[in-house]
Parts: structure tokens; C-alpha cells; sequence
């Protein structure tokens, strides 16, 4: 038989029992449609935190206080975590290949102007934040330069603070109350959008120290930091920690993070789900497997006279085998196709419901499943077409 021929006959044993040929591959579709809604959230959040560290550049780094990554036992030598304060911003804009260091401290706060106002995300900085966070001014100014220990009376407002506060008219030169203080609006930021979460766009920005007064702390929540794009970022964390370390008689007691860490660190925890989505896989692809095999192990003993008729005209066993191959083939093919379009139905009725969630298929991945699904039909089938090929004609024809 030519291999056109195989590929009709296996066409027809497959049509010929839709139910169970349907019930057969419904394994195969469950195990690949969860494969492709679980690894389209995956990679479309992956793909979506890539980008939102993108916009602020591959050279910054950020200083947290405290010990991501500790050994041993907490607090059974020595006393707590020291705070991260401005002579550290100062230490840090020494390091060598360090451009430009932005002290922050941030908190809750209520802004108001008039009869309107709303509570949201308040930020000290320094002159240096937009070269830093690759932040635009769009109309006035960001905050000036000058002694970071001294608190002045000047925000910066986020495009949308300053639409709920002011509207379209020009916020320039008004004040604004921030907590129990009041300032004076110089700066109106150009839209940013979110990172991870957090709108950037509704919040203001003043200067560290009246942050500090404003929250009451003198303590810093992070230091960020610009370096040199022609310095690799690994010889800069290492001075950043030897600066700060030296500050503390020796002690590391907080954690340096550059981009490439944190998106290091992201793709380490969208491993553990890949692996787990590769066991759910894995569990599916056997039960649908096993579903193959049973259904073509009937099939060989409903069908012993269809194959010793096939005999006794002349075809040969590795036709018969390649028959049986063929019909698993196609049935695990069906399954992942299904999958597939279900995965992808899915996909896009999750992302009408919830339309800020990013999913996102990678088509490498589309062709792998599909080549492992024809994979484990080929190889569920091969029992079968083993025994199909080693019955004798003339015993099936005579029990017939």
C-alpha cells in the first residue's frame, strides 16, 4: 500500500467510531489546552515584567535594607538591620562607575487642592530621578538641586494626580496640601503607566527630606542608583556592597539588585511553574496515552477480519503496523490540535474578562507539543500494530 493509501484507511477507522476515537483523545486535549493557558500566562507575564524593567534602561541598580539571601539563623549574633539613610546615597555616589545616586522614601499620603483630593503614593527624591528612572517632565520642572538634608515646599505631580486635582487647567505655581503640609506645584510628570502594579502616573514627588518630615522618618526605603552603560554591572554591585558594607564594621545587612538579578530571579521562579506545568503535562499526555493504547488494542481484535482480508490480498506486515501507527498518530494529533484551539479559547476569553492580563503563546512551543503528541501516539501504537501485524490470515478468516 502506498502511504497515501494508510493515511486514508487510518482517516477512516478513526471517523468511523467518532464517540470513542473523541473520548479516546480527551486526555490528550485537557493535558495540552492547560499546558497552553498555563504557559500563555507565563510568558505573557514574563514577556510583560521584561518590559516594565525595560523602560527604566539595563543600567540601575537598587539598594533595599535588609538581607534577601541569608544563612544561618536569624538574630542569634548581633542586632537588627540597619536603615538605609543619605550619608549611604552619598557613600554610594563614590563607587566608581556610579553616574547618578536617587535617595527615596515613600509612603501614603492624601493630596489635595481645594474640594478635591485623593490618597496616593508620595515620593522623596533627589534632582537626579528622572535620569535615573528615565522619567520625562512635561511641562515646569523636577525637583532642584540642592541640600538634600533640607526640606523644601515644592511637588511634582503625576499626569493623572494632577487631572483629578486641577483638571485641564495649568497646575504651575499652585499649592497643594500633602498630609499637613503644604506645597507648591513646579512640575508636571509625562505618563509613565505602571510597574509592577503600581501607578506611576498617580503619585507626586518632593523632596527627600520633606518626605522624611512628612512620614515622620529618618530612614530611606531604597536607594537607586544609575552606573555607566560602558561599566558591566557586576563590578559596580561589588563596590556598591564593599561602600555600605564598610559603613557598617563589615556587616552586610542589606541587598544590592541590578536589573539582570531581578529579571534573573523572576525567570527562576517562571521555572519552577514551567516544571510544574510540564509534570501536569507529562500526567496527561500518559493518561491519554494509555487511552490510545486500550482503544487500538480492541480496535486490532473488532477489526481481525478487515486485516487478514488486508493480508490475504498481498499487504505485508510493516503495512499493517504502519496502519495501526498511522490511526494512533492521527487520533493523538486530533488531541493536541483540540488542545490547542482550547487552550487558545480559553486564553481569549480570559483576556476579555480580565483585559490587563497579558498571555502570550510562543509558536516554538506550539510546534514541540505537537510533535511530542504525534510522539506518544507513535508510540502507544505500537503494541497494537505489533499484534495486528503478527495475526495469520487464514486462522482469522477461518474463525470469521
Amino acid at each position: 500500500m502506498r502511504g497515501s493509501e494508510v493515511l486514508r484507511l487510518a482517516a477512516g477507522a478513526v471517523l468511523a467510531h467518532r464517540l470513542r476515537s473523541a473520548l479516546t483523545v480527551l486526555g490528550i486535549v485537557i493535558g495540552v489546552a492547560s499546558v497552553v493557558l498555563l504557559t500563555a500566562m507565563g510568558e505573557g507575564a514574563r514577556a510583560s515584567i521584561v518590559s516594565e524593567f525595560s523602560q527604566f534602561g539595563t543600567n540601575t541598580l537598587v539598594v533595599v535594607p535588609g538581607k534577601v539571601r541569608t544563612g544561618g539563623i536569624a538574630g542569634a549574633v548581633g542586632g537588627g538591620i540597619r536603615p538605609l539613610t543619605v550619608d549611604d546615597a552619598e557613600a554610594m555616589e563614590r563607587v566608581p562607575g556610579v553616574e547618578k545616586v536617587v535617595p527615596v522614601c515613600m509612603g501614603m499620603a492624601r493630596v489635595s487642592a481645594g474640594s478635591r483630593g485623593r490618597s496616593v503614593f508620595v515620593y522623596g527624591a533627589t534632582a537626579g530621578g528622572p535620569d535615573v528612572w528615565k522619567f520625562r517632565v512635561r511641562v515646569g520642572r523636577f525637583l532642584p538641586p540642592g541640600d538634600v538634608r533640607r526640606a523644601a515646599p515644592v511637588a511634582v505631580l503625576g499626569p493623572k494626580l494632577k487631572r483629578e486635582l486641577f483638571g485641564d487647567a495649568n497646575a504651575l505655581g499652585e499649592r497643594v496640601r500633602i498630609g499637613e503640609f503644604r506645597f507648591v506645584v513646579i512640575g508636571e510628570m509625562a505618563p509613565v503607566g505602571q510597574f509592577l502594579g503600581l501607578t506611576l502616573d498617580d503619585a507626586a514627588y518632593v523632596p527627600i527630606a520633606s518626605a522624611q518630615q512628612l512620614f515622620n522618618l529618618s530612614r530611606l526605603t531604597e536607594i537607586d542608583a544609575l552606573f555607566s552603560p560602558r561599566v558591566p554591572p557586576g563590578p559596580v554591585v561589588d563596590g556598591v556592597r564593599r561602600a555600605l558594607a564598610s559603613r557598617r564594621e563589615g556587616e552586610e545587612d542589606f541587598t544590592v539588585l541590578s536589573q539582570t538579578e531581578m529579571l534573573s530571579a523572576f525567570d527562576r521562579v517562571l521555572a519552577v511553574v514551567s516544571g510544574a506545568v510540564t509534570g501536569i503535562a507529562g500526567i496527561s499526555l500518559v493518561v491519554g496515552a494509555i487511552g490510545i493504547l486500550t482503544m487500538m488494542w480492541i480496535s486490532v481484535g473488532e477489526r481481525s477480519a478487515e486485516i487478514g482480508l488486508l493480508k490475504a490480498l498481498g499487504a505485508r506486515p510493516p503495512e499493517i503496523r504502519a496502519l495501526f501507527l498511522a490511526e494512533a498518530a492521527l487520533l493523538s494529533a486530533a488531541g493536541c490540535l483540540l488542545g490547542l484551539l482550547a487552550g487558545a479559547g480559553l486564553g481569549a476569553l480570559i483576556h476579555v474578562a480580565v483585559p490587563g492580563l497579558p498571555l502570550r503563546v510562543p509558536l516554538p512551543f506550539v510546534a514541540a507539543a505537537l510533535a511530542v503528541s504525534v510522539g506518544v501516539g507513535l508510540a502507544s501504537g505500537v503494541l497494537p500494530a505489533r499484534r495486528a501485524a503478527a495475526l495469520d490470515p487464514i486462522e482469522v478468516l477461518r474463525a470469521e
